[in-house]
């Protein structure tokens, strides 16, 4: 079974506070917006499908630490439901204005920092290899 890319420890040091509580969700909910990122990334892992270079270890990490602290900062919990309106009303509904951008072509919001990440590692932009 595959590890988390990043511990609540990690977190704690990336965001230089305590990690919040339910870090362990927030951290594998970004780890799925990680993956979804990385789904045509070529790189090396062992049977579990952890990465097995240290440097490609340490990116994914630093990814998912960044994707959990964006929304740390912007009030959502990884469900995509935090901060998606700019301006709602309930009663007669009324919604104005997307305060996030829209979904990348991978179809996941990558926070910038986490974008970075994977791509001073050479993980994005993504590419098909024809074997």
């Amino acid at each position: 079974m595959r590890r988390p890319y990043a511990t609540p420890e990690q977190l704690a040091a990336w965001t230089g506070t305590p990690a919040p509580p339910g870090a362990e969700r927030l951290l594998t909910r970004a780890g799925e917006d990680i993956d979804s990122a990385l789904l045509t990334a070529v790189y090396p892992v062992d049977e579990d499908g952890d990465p097995t270079d240290p440097a490609i270890a340490q990116a994914l990490a630093d990814a998912t630490c960044a994707q959990a602290e964006h929304w740390l900062a912007t009030g959502d919990d990884g469900t995509g439901a935090g901060g998606v309106w700019d301006s709602v009303s309930i009663g007669p509904v009324s919604l104005s204005g997307r305060s996030s951008p829209p979904p990348a072509a991978s179809g996941v919001e990558l926070a910038p920092r986490a974008s970075r990440a994977l791509r001073r590692a050479g993980l994005t932009p993504g590419r098909v290899i024809a074997w």
